[in-house]
C-alpha cells in the first residue's frame, strides 16, 4: 500500500456562535477519518479556522463596545478549547480575517477578473435608514406571508417552513433598529458561473467526488439549466475585505471563507518550512473537504470555480453529512437540547459522544438523531458491557505476570486470526466514512471474545493452582482480543485506546497493523478503570444546564432592553428599538416600580446572573434574577434603589423563580448600568 498525502478540512465554525453538538457531528466525523488514515501510515494534515466576516460580526462588536478583532480572538480561543476537549486537534487553526487570507482572496479575485467572468449591475434590496446599512435577508423580520406567524426572518418561516423574499413579509422591520426598511439600489459584482457549466458538470458528477445524493441534487437542481450569476460583493458598511478594484464594496463572506483553508495551510507552512504548492498545487495530494448538506452548493459550485480559475488543485472528494436532531426533533434551547460543547464537557466524557456519533454516521447524507435514552444504553452496553468488561474480568487474574512468549493460537478457536482478517473490511468501512458499519463489525468481535471468556471461565481456573498455565493462556487470549478491538476503535476512541495499551505495557505509537500482531511476552499491568458507565442523572443535568443557560440569556437580553424570546436571533445595536411601535395603552400595562435592593448574591454555576432580593415597600419582597454579574459585585448593589418591572409574569428556573425584571442598559455584559431613580424616591412608588 503506497503512502498517500492527504489534506483534510472541516467547514469553518462561525465566530458568532459557540461550538455545539450539531457542529461536532462534522468535526468528529472528520477526526475519525483522518485518525484512521494516520493509523494506516499516510501523511495527513488537518486545517480549519474561524469564519469571521459579515454584518453579524460587525454589529455584535458595536453592541459590545469593542473592536471586531478582540471578539475574534476571544471566540477563537473558546472554539479551539472546545474542539480540543473532544479530541479534535488541527495541524493549524486559523481565521478568515488574516493577512494570509486577504492575500489569497486578492489572488483568486485577480484570476477571476483575468478570466473575464466578472459583471457589475445594480441590485435593489432593503435598506435600514436609521442604521445606514443594507439588510441581508436574516436582518429583516416580519410576519410570515403564509401562516402569519410574527418575528420570522426574511427568507423562510421557522413555523410553517415557507420560503419567500423579504418584501413578501407582513409589516417588515429591520432586526437591527426596528425601522421600516426602504428599497434602495447599489452596484454589486457578480461571477458568471455559466461559463464554467461544462467543467462543473464533469467535476461534480465524477464517481466518488461526493455522495450520490449530493451529485444528483446538483444535477437536478442547478446543472439542469443555465447557472445563475453569483453575487460576490456587499456594500459598506461591512466587516470583511474591501474589494481591491471596487472601493466601498466588500467580498461576500462565502468568497473568503473557503479560501481560509488555503490561508491556514500557508500559515502552517510558514511555521514548519513546508511548501504550499506541495499541498494545493500538486495532483499527488488528495484534498478532502467535510461539510454539512446546508453548505454543499458553496463547496461544489462556487469553490471549484475559484480554485480552477486561480490554478489550485481541486478537491478529490467533498464528504457531505446530514443534520443532527435530538430526541427526534430539531435542537431546542427551550427544551435544553441545544447543547453547547462546553456544557456537554462539564457533565460527560467526550468519549461517549464520539462513540455514539460513530455508531450512527455513514457515507450517506442522512440526518442522525441523538436520542439520550439510546445514548446511555448504547455506550453502557457496548463500551462498558462488552469492551471494558473483556479486560476487567481477565487482567486481574494475571496482574504482574508476563504473557506467554508465543501467542497460544491453538487455544483461541481461531478468534485472533479471524479478527485480523476482519481488519480490511473494517478499514474499508472507515475509508468510506461508514463508521456505523465499522462499529458493528468491531462489536461483533467483542461479542465473540466475551463468549470465549464465558466458555473458559477464568474465575474458576483461578481456583485451581494446577491450571495456572491454562489460566495464563486464556487471559492472554482475552487480552489480545481486547487489544485488537481497541486498535480498531482507536480512530473513534483515541484516549481509550492509549490508556488500554498501558494495560499490556505498550507505550509506543499504535498502527493499524498492530491489530494483526499478537502481544507476546509483555507484563500485564494493574487494571485501571478505563471507562465509567454513563450516569443518566448527568445527562439530565446537562440538559437542565442547557435549558438554564437559554433562560439566563433571555433574562440578560431583556435586562439590557433587547428582545428576549422574540423568536429571532438576529443581532441588534445597543440602545435601538427592536420591536414594532407600541401604543400608549400597550405601555401603560407595564408597571414600573421603585425597588430597594436588600440582598444580592451570585448564582452558582451561572456566569452572568445575580440573585437580588427586592423591597417594593412595606412587607412586599421579590426575588429577581438579573444578568449583571459581570458589571457589579453583589455588595455594591445592596441598599441601592432601582427600577423593576413589577407585573412581569414570574419565570420559573432551576435556581428559583424570577418575580420581575430589573432594568439596566449598556453596550455589553461588563458595561451594564442599573437604572436608578433620583434621590427622594421610595420603594413601591410607581414610575409614571
Amino acid at each position: 500500500m503506497s503512502r498517500r498525502r492527504i489534506l483534510v478540512t472541516s467547514a469553518l465554525p462561525y465566530v458568532n456562535a459557540g461550538i455545539h453538538l450539531g457542529y461536532l457531528v462534522e468535526a468528529l466525523q472528520t477526526d475519525f477519518w483522518l485518525r484512521f488514515q494516520r493509523l494506516r501510515g499516510h501523511e495527513v494534515r488537518y486545517f480549519c479556522g474561524d469564519d469571521t466576516h459579515g454584518t453579524a460580526t460587525m454589529l455584535r462588536a458595536e453592541r459590545e463596545g469593542r473592536t471586531p478583532e478582540s471578539l475574534l480572538e476571544e471566540m477563537k480561543a473558546a472554539h479551539v478549547a472546545d474542539l480540543v476537549g473532544f479530541g479534535v486537534v488541527h495541524d493549524h487553526y486559523g481565521s478568515t480575517h488574516s493577512a494570509a487570507n486577504e492575500a489569497f482572496v486578492a489572488e483568486i479575485w485577480s484570476a477571476l477578473r483575468a478570466a473575464g467572468c466578472i459583471d457589475e449591475r445594480e441590485v435593489t434590496q432593503f435598506y435600514d435608514p436609521e442604521a445606514g446599512i443594507f439588510l441581508a435577508d436574516r436582518f429583516v423580520v416580519g410576519g410570515c406571508p403564509r401562516c402569519k406567524s410574527p418575528g420570522q426572518y426574511g427568507d423562510n418561516c421557522e413555523v410553517c417552513g415557507a420560503t419567500y423574499e423579504p418584501g413578501d413579509l407582513i409589516d417588515p422591520k429591520s432586526a437591527i433598529s426596528g425601522a421600516a426598511p426602504e428599497e434602495r439600489s447599489h452596484v454589486h459584482l457578480f461571477v458568471r458561473l455559466e461559463e464554467f457549466h461544462a467543467f462543473l458538470e464533469e467535476w461534480t458528477q465524477a464517481p466518488g467526488r461526493m455522495p450520490p445524493e449530493t451529485a444528483n441534487w446538483l444535477r437536478g437542481t442547478f446543472l439542469a439549466e443555465p447557472l445563475r450569476d453569483w453575487d460576490v460583493s456587499r456594500p459598506a458598511p461591512y466587516f470583511g475585505f474591501e474589494i481591491p478594484d471596487a472601493p466601498g464594496n466588500y467580498f461576500y463572506v462565502w468568497v473568503d471563507a473557503p479560501i481560509g483553508y488555503i490561508a491556514a495551510t500557508r500559515e502552517w507552512c510558514d511555521t514548519t518550512g513546508e511548501d504550499l504548492d506541495r499541498w494545493w498545487r500538486d495532483p499527488e495530494c488528495e484534498i478532502h473537504h467535510f461539510i454539512g448538506k446546508d453548505i454543499a452548493y458553496f463547496h461544489t459550485l462556487f469553490w471549484p470555480v475559484m480554485l480552477k480559475a486561480a490554478g489550485f488543485q481541486l478537491p478529490k472528494a467533498v464528504h457531505v453529512h446530514g443534520f443532527l436532531t435530538v430526541n427526534g426533533e430539531k435542537m431546542s434551547k427551550r427544551k435544553g437540547t441545544f447543547v453547547l460543547a462546553r456544557t456537554y464537557l462539564d457533565h460527560l466524557s467526550p468519549e461517549y459522544l464520539r462513540y455514539y456519533y460513530a455508531s450512527k454516521l455513514s457515507s450517506r447524507v442522512d440526518d442522525i438523531d441523538l436520542n439520550f435514552d439510546e445514548f446511555v444504553q448504547k455506550v453502557n452496553a457496548d463500551l462498558v458491557g462488552k469492551v471494558v468488561n473483556l479486560a476487567s474480568r481477565t487482567a486481574r487474574f494475571v496482574k504482574g505476570e508476563r504473557l506467554p512468549a508465543t501467542y497460544p493460537a491453538n487455544r483461541d478457536g481461531g478468534l485472533f486470526a479471524a479478527g485480523a482478517a476482519a481488519g480490511e473490511e473494517i478499514a474499508a468501512a472507515f475509508e468510506s466514512l461508514d463508521t456505523s458499519k465499522a462499529m458493528r463489525l468491531v462489536m461483533g468481535l467483542a461479542d465473540r471474545a466475551n463468549e470465549f471468556v464465558e466458555s473458559r471461565e477464568p474465575w474458576n481456573l483461578k481456583k485451581d493452582p494446577a491450571r495456572a498455565q491454562e489460566l495464563l493462556e486464556v487471559c492472554a487470549i482475552a487480552l489480545n482480543l481486547f487489544r485488537q478491538i481497541t486498535v480498531y476503535l482507536a480512530p473513534v476512541l483515541p484516549r481509550f485506546a492509549e490508556e488500554s495499551a498501558r494495560l499490556l505495557s505498550l507505550d509506543g505509537g499504535t498502527s493499524w497493523a498492530d491489530a494483526a500482531r499478537p502481544v507476546e511476552g509483555a507484563i500485564v499491568a494493574k487494571f485501571q478503570h478505563l471507562m465509567e458507565r454513563v450516569d443518566p442523572e448527568k445527562v439530565a443535568a446537562m440538559i437542565e444546564a442547557s435549558r438554564e443557560a437559554a433562560q439566563a440569556s433571555e433574562v440578560e437580553a431583556a435586562a439590557r432592553g433587547r428582545a428576549g424570546g422574540s423568536g429571532t436571533d438576529a443581532p441588534a445595536l445597543a440602545g435601538e428599538p427592536l420591536a414594532p411601535e407600541c401604543t400608549i395603552d400597550d405601555f401603560a400595562r407595564v408597571d414600573l416600580r421603585v425597588a430597594e435592593i436588600l440582598e444580592a448574591k451570585a448564582v452558582p454555576k451561572a456566569d452572568k446572573l445575580l440573585e437580588l432580593t427586592l423591597s417594593l415597600g412595606g412587607e412586599e419582597r421579590r426575588t429577581v434574577f438579573a444578568g449583571i454579574k459581570k458589571a457589579y459585585a453583589p455588595e455594591d448593589l445592596v441598599g441601592r434603589l432601582t427600577v423593576v418591572v413589577a407585573n412581569l409574569a414570574p419565570r420559573k428556573m432551576k435556581f428559583g423563580t424570577s418575580e420581575g425584571m430589573v432594568l439596566a442598559a449598556g453596550p455589553g455584559d461588563s458595561e451594564l448600568f442599573v437604572l436608578s431613580p433620583d434621590s427622594g424616591a421610595k420603594p413601591g412608588q410607581r414610575i409614571r
